[in-house]
């Protein structure tokens, strides 16, 4: 009798139990999931990649464009796998400066971006001049990293803010001061405005001018002279057809008299009257009052406006309007000849590196490709893009977008390499795979592989690194950051990826696609260019007329031509490959299929991203097989020279889900219902890794940082198995 009713309770548990896991089948599954516990980030040399980094900075010259390549003086080539410091790090005391370049160096960063790092570097009176003690911390964490190997970049301005000594040099000081913008950080700032007013452009000119002729008291140089300065960007995310501009103008009267005044004394060189004027514009475009007797037409400088404009044009195979193309038109002008005053400014202080105008899209059609022709006037093309994520730049409850990018070719931070020009280095200054998405341990690998591998973009620098450490949580303490690199999704891969790319692993490929753009003919309606920039906040679609899957099998490029060429689109059926695309270097593959993955097949990496679950992966000799539904494993020659087959040290790393302890999510994934606590909890990794058997060896099973534990795993038959929920490990060393 007593054993019938332990027998009825244990079953009724039991149900319990698994009617439990049916409403909540994530939480059921996580008892495996380990926290994740990085220590001792520089106890031995297992896993520091500091030896990697050519120090010091600048020992080549300075970096420079050759064509599409950024290389050094000396003709050497370079390519950046870096993330952005901002805010106030950039002047952090220099015991921590020092923190940051070990913790930088051992993870394989060799750039830094410093952003909108003047906003509040300046006194409470004057905007062009550095304060002293901000410029000591500066000057010595520039150094420290320079001496580490890591170069910098400067991203000073995001939006330039006045300041009472400004007052008697502007045109109208308190309509500036008092804008308000979408984004309350761009309050009181020359953004947008800057763009056509000679007023404003003083300033910002002035400001990286003062800055470039600073000298750093540690290196003896200017910044100017210094060849660690790797690029000066002009103005972050700001360009004349911006949509913000049309709502500062109408809080600056004075400003939007001026942008008018200019375009009725272009218009009038044009056209020379209102009756001519109207009659070439067929009576459109002109808004009631509006003459040029009155210097009041307005260009309507709105990407969406000449969006919308072109692509009825396209809808319609005809060409855009008249009265269109001239405001667009008066607007590059404006915009190229503020980018050119500032080179000129910038070359004159004597300094020799590469030049960013911007980093900003400009809608869809003509609006976006004449903003990106003012950016190849002067410099490197560079772009900005993240993808996923939930609500606002905070984890917080509520709705989510949970896909997965290796679902569609070409889809999120990949696609915005379609802007990538075929004579211009190209980089993605910013971008990040947002949580609380799960997927998010795809995005490095892919820019890694398919953008600086494949595609041949130059440099990389993720968003953003707050503190030289992990983060305890998977967002960024204290205001709960979603842009967060030092996650284990992203900063515990950077090893290997970065043995990858400064060992070139991964081949450029031959150009498969060059989309020609000719101005001319769009502007006739001769020649369409009919691909969308769909925009939500920071987060860009692209959408092409060719088939997008080709960025998977070759480079895609497009090139400003004076002459009406065809595009060069090259067929995809060569490279299309048990239901993916292989690449035309042979080896990376990509399917679709099952949400999608991608392996890397070279000789110094090894390497399955994605949902692959129970599928056998060969590599030549070597072979991957997982039962995650989702993982990113990679097999890496620790030696700068030597492959997979004659290294004497091997590294494999593993990752699949992180998340914050108590995290929860509704069942479809679509919605988050709890954002966690402390640790991050990792899902762990099961893997059966075969070598070749030509070689013995030994697997050191590593900690969080990369040291070793003291525990190794068994080989069979030249064949390791590696069980996630056993070793609580993501790295692995593999001694020959």
């Amino acid at each position: 009798m007593k054993t019938n009713f332990s027998y009825i309770f244990h079953s009724i548990l039991f149900l319990i139990i698994w009617f439990i896991c049916l409403a909540k089948p994530a939480s059921c599954q996580d008892g495996d999931w380990f926290p994740f516990q990085p220590k001792n980030y520089y106890q031995t040399n297992n896993l520091d990649l500091s030896s990697w980094l050519d120090a010091p900075a600048g020992k080549h010259g300075f970096v420079q464009m050759k064509g599409n390549d950024l290389v050094f003086e000396n003709g050497r080539p370079v390519k950046f796998w870096g993330t952005n410091i901002n805010g106030s790090n950039p002047f952090s005391s220099a015991k921590k400066a020092d923190e940051w370049r070990r913790f930088l160096a051992k993870y394989g960063i060799n750039g830094v971006r410093f952003h909108k790092f003047t906003w509040e570097a300046t006194d409470d009176q004057q905007s062009t001049q550095i304060k002293p003690e901000k410029w000591a911390n500066f000057d010595y964490f520039s150094y420290a990293l320079r001496e580490k190997g890591i170069y910098y970049g400067w991203s000073p301005i995001y939006g330039h803010r006045v300041k009472p000594a400004d007052s008697t040099r502007l045109l109208a000081y308190d309509e500036v001061a008092n804008t308000e913008f979408p984004w309350a950080h761009l309050n009181g700032s020359t953004a947008s405005l800057v763009n056509f007013a000679g007023d404003l452009q003083t300033l910002n000119i002035e400001l990286v001018v003062n800055m470039l002729n600073h000298k750093n008291p540690h290196t003896g140089l200017r910044y100017a002279d210094d060849p660690a300065l790797a690029f000066v960007e002009f103005q972050n995310e700001d360009n004349i057809f911006w949509a913000a501009i049309e709502k500062t103008l109408e809080q600056t009267p004075t400003y939007r008299a001026l942008l008018c005044r200019k375009f009725s004394d272009w218009l009038q060189a044009k056209y020379g009257t209102q009756a001519k004027l109207e009659s070439v514009w067929n009576g459109e475009g002109i808004s009631e009052g509006a003459h040029l007797d009155k210097k009041n037409l307005y260009p309507n400088p709105n990407h969406g406006f000449f969006s919308q404009e072109y692509e009825q044009a396209v809808a319609e195979s005809r060409p855009v309007k008249q009265h269109v193309l001239d405001k667009l038109n008066f607007l590059f002008e404006e915009q190229a000849k503020f980018y050119l005053k500032f080179q000129k400014a910038v070359r004159d202080t004597g300094y020799k590196g590469t030049i960013v105008a911007s980093c900003w899209q400009a809608g869809t059609g003509l609006s976006h490709l004449y903003n990106l022709y003012a950016d190849y006037q002067v410099g490197m093309i560079d772009r900005h893009n993240y993808f996923g994520g939930g609500s606002g730049h905070n984890l917080q409850t509520g709705k989510m977008s949970n896909a997965s990018m290796l679902s569609q070719i070409g889809s999120g931070l990949f696609g915005t390499g379609l802007q990538q020009v075929s004579d211009r280095p190209f980089a993605l200054s910013e971008w990040m795979s947002l949580i609380p998405s799960e997927w998010t341990a795809e995005s490095s690998p892919i820019i890694a592989a398919y953008g600086l591998g494949l595609q041949g973009w130059d440099a990389s620098f993720s968003f953003a690194i707050d503190q030289p450490s992990y983060t305890p949580t998977i967002q960024t303490p204290p205001w709960g950051g979603v842009y967060n690199v030092t996650s284990p999704t992203q900063l515990a891969l950077y090893p290997a990826l970065a043995m990858m790319v400064y060992r070139k692993d991964i081949m450029e490929g031959e150009t498969i696609v060059d989309r020609k753009v000719n101005f001319d003919a769009l502007e006739a309606g001769t020649g369409f260019f009919d691909e969308k920039v769909i925009q939500d906040q920071d987060r860009k679609v692209f959408k092409s007329n060719f088939p997008i899957e080709a960025m998977a099998a070759g480079k895609v490029t497009l090139t400003f031509t004076s002459e009406d060429l065809p595009d060069e689109i090259g067929s995809l059926e060569p490279y299309k490959q048990d239901g993916g695309i292989v690449s035309n270097t042979g080896q990376l593959y990509w399917t679709e299929e099952n949400k999608g993955h991608f392996t890397i097949n070279s000789a110094g990496t090894k390497g399955l991203v994605g949902f692959a679950k129970n599928r056998k992966i060969d590599l030549d000799q070597f072979s991957i097989k997982t039962d995650n539904e989702f993982a990113v494993i990679f097999l890496s020659s620790m030696d700068p020279s030597r492959g997979l087959q004659d290294a004497d040290r091997l590294l494999v790393t593993t990752m699949a889900r992180a998340k914050n302890t108590g995290m929860e999510y509704n069942d479809n994934k679509t919605e988050l219902l709890a954002t966690g606590e402390a640790p991050v909890l990792l899902e762990p990794v099961n893997v059966e890794l075969s070598l070749p058997d030509d070689r013995t060896f030994t697997v050191h099973v590593l900690d969080h940082a990369g040291n070793r534990t003291g525990k190794t795993l068994p080989v069979s038959s030249n064949t390791i198995a590696i069980r996630g929920a056993e070793t609580k490990a993501i790295y692995y060393e593999i001694v020959f």
